[in-house]
């Protein structure tokens, strides 16, 4: 057997540091095609085509390091975007958002973990009976909504077994609008407060989300189950935020059921910004106050005729809330 000769061309010479010079130039990737993420599962993200109506799957691109992306974020796509079976594009860019639902597991955590993005309306689901409605659930959504500068709404589900009309007065002064539906009845409101707007569903498990997207979206087919008749709490059926399309325009996006609603990330500020007839007040309020003692001057202004007195209840109701106040009515 023949030995081999080797010559200059057989060596490789890694080049020296600095003969490359780094850049934060990235590609423009000017021909990448829309997409709108509709699901995220294992690191592989399902998106939309606006133009061809095309579903793609994609993964992350390297480029974006470790930037998270959400249902309901809008993206640039480069690779292989036919959607055949097996095809897989990357996703190069997130465009930029206006808005992102966040919440903490718990009061004590700072860590923000987005929900999803893009949306212009919270719809905050709570069953009137089985399960019960539990307000101070519904005003940390109520805050989240706030701070995301998120339009809520409160859908009130299950009202042939109770009525609603003590939950909508809690709500009132808020002047949060609602719907209220029942078992077999009309939806007709609830798709007229639907209608073209990107809409975020968010309640316990059990309280009916998933029966209101199926038939909002006949072809969605969500698994729904019934309330554990031990714990007097619904089950998890949905495990991952999805986005569907509505029939007659505007989009739902249905999340799994949830038990915590941390606000670790919310500032008083921001609660306080949302109640614009009671802000001007807290310039009188000693340093430090946090609008739940007895020293908090909201109590004289509202006194004064400058706000209703049932609004500073909401108010310090949201505040307690933010503050870790017990889930218990």
């Amino acid at each position: 057997m023949r030995r081999r000769e080797y010559d200059e061309d057989d060596v490789r010479v890694r080049p020296g540091k600095g003969s490359r010079p780094r850049t934060r130039r990235r590609p423009a990737h000017e021909n990448a095609v829309a997409g709108f993420v509709v699901a995220v599962d294992r690191g592989r993200y399902t998106c939309l085509s606006p133009s061809t109506g095309t579903l793609i799957t994609a993964m992350k691109a390297r480029e974006l390091g470790r930037k998270g992306i959400v249902v309901g974020d809008r993206v640039a796509l480069v690779g292989d975007v036919s959607g055949r079976p097996d095809s897989l594009a990357r996703v190069v860019r997130v465009e930029p958002r206006t808005s992102m639902l966040r919440r903490t597991a718990d009061d004590t955590d700072d860590v923000e973990r987005p929900v999803v993005a893009n949306a212009d309306q919270l719809v905050i689901v709570t069953a009137l009976a089985d399960p019960e409605p539990r307000p101070r659930m519904i005003d940390r959504v109520l805050v989240a909504a706030y701070d995301a500068e998120i339009d809520p709404l409160l859908c009130l589900t299950k009202a042939d077994l109770a009525s609603p009309d003590g939950l909508v007065a809690l709500y009132a002064p808020l002047g949060v609008p609602y719907v209220v539906v029942s078992k077999g009845g009309s939806l007709d409101g609830l798709r007229t407060a639907l209608a073209d707007r990107i809409s975020v569903l968010v309640g316990h498990s059990g309280v009916g989300k998933s029966t209101l997207v199926n038939a909002l979206v006949p072809d969605a087919d969500r698994a729904v189950s019934q309330v554990n008749p031990v714990t007097g709490r619904g089950r998890h059926t949905s495990t991952s935020a999805v986005a569907l399309e509505l029939p007659g325009g505007g989009w739902i996006i249905d999340t799994p059921g949830v038990r915590s609603f941390g606000l670790a990330h919310v500032s008083m500020e921001t609660v306080l910004a949302a109640f614009p007839d009671l802000a001007p007040g807290s310039v009188e309020c000693p340093k430090g106050c946090n609008h739940l003692g007895e020293e908090c001057a909201l109590d004289a202004w509202a006194a004064a005729g400058h706000a209703d007195p049932a609004r500073l209840v909401s108010l310090r109701r949201l505040l307690a809330s933010r503050e870790g106040a017990p889930d218990e009515d």
